[in-house]
């Protein structure tokens, strides 16, 4: 019985070992996304809205520093074992999709596929590959962004750009129509998909204040020349 507990207690201090270290690969992480939002949020504020480019490709050279973290993340536990510890990395993972997703709506105005943000990520997007990114935690990410434009189609009126908003709330829509074809049954992605009606109603209230204005055709006008 001794010699059987001993070696439980081994097994149970090299996992011990391996979540020791992978934590510290997640406060590394952690620390490039917190700079990288930081960044980002520059955009909200008035003259923001001038440097957009600059504060992408700023944004872009910090997801390199993510890439070369990810790759030491990897190296961390058995490549077989991703989702034993997978809450460890989940929330940072999450928060960096939202982070690339916004890089790229701010470039293009478009909404970035998991494949795209798993490559600036520097991880797979199939799961047979290894360390990949989850579709829940992409899901995530995405419902992240809608709460950021919401905020950005405020400060945008705010900042005397009146057409962003009406091409926020036309991607926006387009972005609830499409969770809305999902059959979602994972709790929590279930309860921040609940939030995006909310986003959605903030930003048709923003486009209302500008159709009562009249400002929604001075931003059109603006927007064909």
């Amino acid at each position: 019985v001794s010699e059987m507990f001993a070696a439980l207690q081994g097994a149970l201090g090299q996992d011990q070992d391996i979540r020791e270290e992978i934590r510290k690969e997640v406060q590394a992480l952690e620390q490039t996304a917190r700079e990288i939002l930081t960044l980002l949020q520059g955009v909200h504020q008035g003259p923001g809205f001038q440097h957009i480019p600059k504060k992408c490709q700023k944004a872009r050279e910090h997801f390199g520093t993510v890439r070369t973290q990810m790759e030491s993340l990897k190296t961390k536990f058995p490549a077989d074992q991703y989702y034993r510890f997978h809450e460890h990395w989940r929330f940072v993972l999450q928060r960096l999709v939202f982070l690339a997703a916004f890089v790229v709506y701010l470039e293009s105005e478009t909404l970035v596929t998991r494949e795209a943000v798993a490559e600036i990520l520097g991880i797979e997007a199939d799961r047979e590959r290894g360390f990949h990114l989850d579709i829940e935690d992409y899901l995530s990410g995405v419902l992240t962004l809608a709460s950021e434009l919401a905020r950005l189609a405020v400060n945008s009126v705010t900042a005397g750009d009146y057409s962003r908003p009406l091409r926020i709330s036309a991607f926006i829509n387009e972005l609830d129509s499409g969770f809305r074809l999902l059959n979602l049954k994972n709790d929590s992605l279930r309860k921040r998909y609940d939030g995006l009606k909310y986003d959605v109603k903030k930003i048709e209230e923003v486009v209302y204040d500008l159709s009562i204005r009249g400002l929604n055709k001075e931003a059109t006008v603006g927007g064909e020349k």
